[in-house]
């Protein structure tokens, strides 16, 4: 008797009710849950917590070593399973990154619903992610797996990092420059995607920009100009640059016609290719933003759209700008830029001008 044919797989994306860093919880329903947790006792080796929704855990194993712990995964941003192990990995490794640490290993958080995809799909998945492992210089040495109604795939991440170089959101200081490492709209390019209007050229762009490792991090450490580091991703350029704001109780200050946008996605955006989780961060969020009369509802989008392994957010002395810029752009950041900065104010908040 013949074994009975396999049905076609369907898309990636088609398993996923939102693809990438749009799978967060809005940031108000997080804040609401996590707003117990805060009270648990912390020890004095712990020198990053919750406290400021930082990317990364640090805790202290010596006086010149600091162990980074960090974990993120997420569903099908992209229907090709190589690429979205490949994006899954780099968006987790960008974490112990944005701490100032350098990645020494992984361990692999894998759901796939096992009677819909092939293992030759999930196979994939897992490759692409072991690539950019590879390319990190750092190997997975272990995870776990469940049978899953949706697909996920994902890393705990683990890095190390000298005390004194760990970089907080909640360090910018007054008069710093803000600069951002790679453009934004890879929430834009998903939704197109998902709609069947992205073309291959986006495609291309939207896969190299998420698969690009933020290996500034630790450069960017060293310098004694920097105060501040985070990146960019779930929360929108906007969600971030808040929580620097508020972990350092300062304004941030962003000139919007100086932020780098991929190519064509504002374009998109127009058209209406923006993710439902554009809306829940501004719902989220948008009391404490100040826009400028007349901003654009396409730009609005735009500042709030989920990015998925997004850029490093540096805060930085004015003297260290000039350092910073050249440390992105050694490492092949051609599209960093210089885009606002930090001032001294009564209340935390998010200008935009």
């Amino acid at each position: 008797m013949n074994a009975p044919e396999r049905a076609a797989e369907p898309r990636l994306t088609s398993l996923s009710h939102g693809g990438g860093c749009g799978c967060k919880i809005a940031p108000g329903v997080l804040s609401e849950i996590l707003k117990g947790t805060a009270a648990m006792p912390i020890p004095k080796e712990l020198l990053v917590g919750i406290e400021t929704s930082d990317d990364a855990a640090v805790y202290q194993l010596t006086d010149e070593l600091a162990l980074i712990a960090t974990t993120d995964f997420f569903m099908p941003i992209v229907d090709d399973p190589y690429d979205f192990g490949r994006i899954a990995a780099t968006n987790a490794i960008s974490d112990v990154y944005a701490m100032g640490g350098r990645p020494i290993m992984a361990l692999a958080l894998v759901g796939m619903p096992i009677n819909v995809l092939s293992t030759a799909t999930i196979g994939r998945v897992l490759e692409g992610g072991a690539a950019v492992c590879r390319a990190a210089g750092i190997p997975i040495a272990g995870g776990h797996t469940i049978d899953s109604v949706e697909a996920i795939y994902g890393l705990v991440a683990l890095g190390l990092v000298h005390p004194k170089q760990v970089k907080r959101n909640a360090d910018a200081r007054p008069g710093d420059r803000l600069v951002l490492g790679k453009p934004l709209g890879v929430g834009v390019m998903s939704a197109a995607l998902k709609k069947g209007k992205l073309d291959a050229a986006g495609y291309v762009q939207m896969i190299a920009s998420t698969t690009q490792l933020n290996t500034p991090g630790p450069d960017l450490a060293a310098l004694p100009g920097v105060h501040a580091l985070t990146d960019v991703t779930g929360f929108g350029l906007a969600g971030h640059a808040l929580e620097l704001a508020r972990g350092s109780r300062h304004e941030v200050c962003i000139d919007w016609a100086r932020v780098p946008l991929l190519s064509g996605v504002r374009e998109l955006a127009a058209q209406g290719m923006v993710t439902g989780a554009s809306g829940r961060n501004w719902a989220g969020y948008g009391a404490d933003v100040s826009l400028p009369e007349g901003f654009a509802d396409v730009d609005a989008a735009l500042l709030t759209d989920p990015q998925t392994s997004g850029g490093l957010l540096v805060t930085c002395a004015p003297e260290a700008l000039d350092a910073v810029l050249a440390v992105f752009q050694r490492h092949g950041f051609a599209a960093a830029a210089d885009i606002g900065e930090v001032s001294a104010a009564p209340t935390p908040r998010l200008r935009v001008r």
